[in-house]
């Protein structure tokens, strides 16, 4: 019972004590100094104790203050318990999106906060960076978005927070004039540039109608479809079917000949090649659109 009685008297203590807001990584000698002119000997920037974690307290009871006097080489009786607390507040909507604008460096851009993380976060610098930025499955929905970031504080010391966001921009997408046929090289008078709104694409996944041209779509583009990288690939440079000529080298021994293609490759891959006049079957690395070669170790397939 005495000791329930000693507990319920602390909490009573602590509670009934005045907290001084902080706002760095350490309780210095000017932190003490505000809370106990008595303590003013102390050098202003000496460090004291870690500052505590947001919606903690960190409490200097009487004996300890006596042990931090002595050992600045003074005394100080018997001081009264000296609470501090980091400084916390709500977050700030407008620093908020003002950050998220400076992030996303889009002119034009719309941003609509719906939510930002409950109750009271530490004074510090926000830090929202793309990577925390969720992304739809299409730029065209408009399906709110997870934002994570965090406040710096303290120093180097993070707290995490999030906003739940629906962002839209003007941007230029390439759009199909005529059907795309998969696995036929795209020419750039099928293309077309439209700006739209809607979710802005990455730096990564922009491209103009000439870096779309000559490549190749794995599926068909109906017309006035969005033509997008993740649905384009780079042609062959052979293609089954293509008459290659082939060099083969065997030391000081060089041996030329026509082949037909049996797979298709880039330059630098290794494709099956069959020959015209035995009909066999070997392998052959690209050397150009038009000319392969074979070395020691790449021989019939059969």
């Amino acid at each position: 019972m005495k000791i329930l009685l000693l507990l319920a008297y602390i909490q009573l203590a602590v509670a009934e004590t005045p907290c001084i807001s902080i706002t760095g990584p350490q309780i210095t000698g000017s932190d003490l100094a505000s809370a106990n002119p008595a303590f003013a000997r102390i050098p202003s920037e000496s460090p004291l104790a870690p500052a505590p974690l947001p919606g903690s307290t960190r409490i200097f009871y009487p004996a300890e203050l006596q042990s931090i006097a002595s050992r600045f080489s003074f005394a100080v009786g018997t001081p009264d318990q000296v609470c501090f607390r980091f400084a916390t507040g709500l977050l700030n909507r407008e620093q908020l999106l003002d950050e998220m604008r400076k992030t996303l460096n889009l002119t034009g851009a719309r941003i609509e906060l719906l939510e930002t993380s409950p109750g009271l976060v530490p004074d510090g610098k926000l830090d929202f960076p793309l990577q925390g930025l969720g992304a739809p499955a299409a730029p065209n929905q408009k399906t709110p978005l997870f934002w994570r970031g965090n406040i710096i504080y303290a120093g180097d010391r993070r707290f995490p927070v999030q906003a739940k966001v629906r962002i839209a921009a003007p941007f230029n997408r390439v759009v199909a004039i005529d059907v795309l046929k998969s696995g036929m090289p795209v020419r750039a008078e099928q293309l077309r540039l439209e700006t739209v709104e809607g979710y802005p694409p990455t730096k990564s996944s922009e491209f103009t109608l000439e870096q779309v041209a000559g490549m190749v779509p794995l599926r068909p583009i109906a017309a006035g479809g969005e033509v997008r990288l993740d649905n384009l690939t780079v042609p062959n440079d052979v293609n089954r079917g293509d008459l290659i000529h082939v060099e083969v080298r065997f030391g000081a021994a060089h041996l030329a000949l026509t082949g037909r293609a049996e797979t298709g490759g880039r330059v630098g891959e290794t494709i099956d090649i069959r020959n015209l006049e035995s009909k066999k079957l070997f392998r052959a690395r690209i050397e150009a659109r038009d000319r392969a070669i074979v070395t020691p170790g790449e021989g019939e397939r059969n």
